[in-house]
C-alpha cells in the first residue's frame, strides 16, 4: 500500500474528470464546485489493484454530517472502478470545497439506500434514468468523517 500524499494521487484518465478535478483542486477548492448544477467533490480512494492513490470527481448529497455518492457510472451494467477499490480499501480523503478530511467508505444497505435516494435524485435527476437503464443495483456510498 502506498502511502497517501496528496500531491502525488494520479488524477483520473477521463478528460472532462481530469480537467475539473485540476481546477478544484488548483483553486483550493473555490472553483470546478459543480457539475450541471450539482455540488462536487474530489475523493481519493487506493486502488485495489494498482496500491497507488487516484482521484476522481463525484456529485454528492448529504445526510447528516455524511456525504453521499452514487456508484451509478451512467446507467452501466458495470460498477465503476472506484466503486470497486472502496469495497477493499473504505479509508479514503475527501475534499469539500477549500475543507479537506479522511473518511470511511461504506455502501447503504437496501433500506438506506431506499431511504435517501428521494434526495439523492432531488440532487441529480439523472440518477433516476440510470438505475432504469440497468438491472444493476447502482450502489450508494456514505463518506463518513474518520
Amino acid at each position: 500500500m502506498t502511502a497517501y500524499d496528496e500531491n502525488d494521487v494520479q488524477i483520473s484518465p477521463t478528460k472532462w474528470v481530469a480537467k475539473q478535478a485540476r481546477t478544484y483542486e488548483e483553486s483550493g477548492g473555490t472553483k470546478g464546485l459543480t457539475m450541471q448544477g450539482s455540488p462536487c467533490l474530489l475523493l481519493d480512494y487506493l486502488g485495489r489493484r494498482s496500491g497507488a492513490w487516484h482521484r476522481t470527481v463525484l456529485i454528492y448529497g448529504r445526510d447528516g454530517d455524511d456525504y453521499l455518492v452514487v456508484a451509478s457510472k451512467g446507467g452501466d451494467d458495470n460498477h465503476p472502478l472506484w466503486y470497486l477499490s472502496l469495497r477493499d480499501h473504505p479509508e479514503v480523503h475527501v475534499r469539500v470545497g477549500p475543507e479537506r478530511f479522511t473518511a470511511t467508505a461504506e455502501t447503504l444497505s437496501p433500506d438506506e439506500k431506499a431511504r435517501v435516494w428521494p434526495h439523492l435524485v432531488d440532487v441529480y435527476a439523472p440518477y433516476a434514468d440510470y438505475q432504469a437503464k440497468t438491472e444493476r443495483d447502482i450502489p450508494v456510498v456514505r463518506l463518513r468523517r474518520a
